[in-house]
């Protein structure tokens, strides 16, 4: 799965939390979730459940969709 970086971004403002919040809660650097934010970098499957946990999605809110 590749995260899809606009998604994360958006959820994450919308509950008004911080990368360094976010860092916190998913044991994930602040400067990659930038980067994985910003589209420069990605997140193995492991990484996005903590980041869909922590943002209180699915992992298929915050992933693009696989094509088969």
């Amino acid at each position: 799965m590749r995260p899809h970086s606009s998604a994360i971004r958006y959820r994450r403002e919308a509950l008004k939390m911080s990368l360094r919040t976010l860092s916190a809660l998913t044991g994930i650097h602040r400067g990659h979730l930038s980067r994985v934010e910003r589209g420069l970098a990605g997140l193995g499957d492991k990484n996005i459940g903590k980041v869909a946990e922590a943002l209180g999605v699915t992992p298929n809110d915050i992933t693009h969709k696989e094509t088969p």
